[in-house]
């Protein structure tokens, strides 16, 4: 086990930290320098830009607190940690990022349904996919901070027992 979890632990570390900084730079240039550019050549007003700018930044803010915690559980995976107490409040942390990256969708909708913005099908059925599919994830996460949960009673008891 312990050399499966060291083939694994580096190259996932690796894509951990390549990816966090892939998503830092569209956070804070493509997508910036994307937004300012449809400003210049009059596709998107001064408002909009600075609006999508900010929930471009808070959508990759919640990938970047997922990742985050990743990158800790991994440690601790390594160094058989993982059935510990304290675990939970990095899974919690995946949770919550991932319901308040899924919500962002849903209030885009409702937003825009309340403004009569939506004359296009496509984009209603689009909000509501990544909402549900973000939901969906945080179910999962849950099923896992359920069986992490399961799996540490168990561990706590064998370690009472020797």
């Amino acid at each position: 086990m312990e050399r499966l979890t060291t083939l694994v632990y580096w190259p996932s570390k690796a894509a951990l930290a390549l990816l966090f900084v892939g998503v830092t730079v569209l956070q804070t240039l493509s997508f910036p320098g994307k937004f300012r550019y449809m400003q210049s050549i009059g596709e998107m007003t001064v408002g909009e830009r600075w609006t999508a700018t900010a929930l471009v930044a808070y959508e990759f803010l919640c990938l970047q607190v997922v990742l985050v915690a990743i990158w800790v559980l991994l440690g601790w995976i390594r160094r058989d940690r993982i059935f510990d107490e304290s675990s939970f409040r990095w899974v919690d942390a995946i949770i919550w990022a991932i319901v308040g990256a899924a919500l962002l969708p849903a209030g885009l909708l409702v937003a825009l349904a309340l403004f009569g913005a939506l004359d296009d099908p496509g984009l209603p059925f689009l909000l509501t996919m990544v909402t549900l599919g973000g939901l969906v994830l945080a179910l999962l996460m849950l099923v896992m901070r359920s069986l992490l949960r399961q799996a540490t009673t168990l561990r706590s008891d064998m370690d009472e027992v020797i």
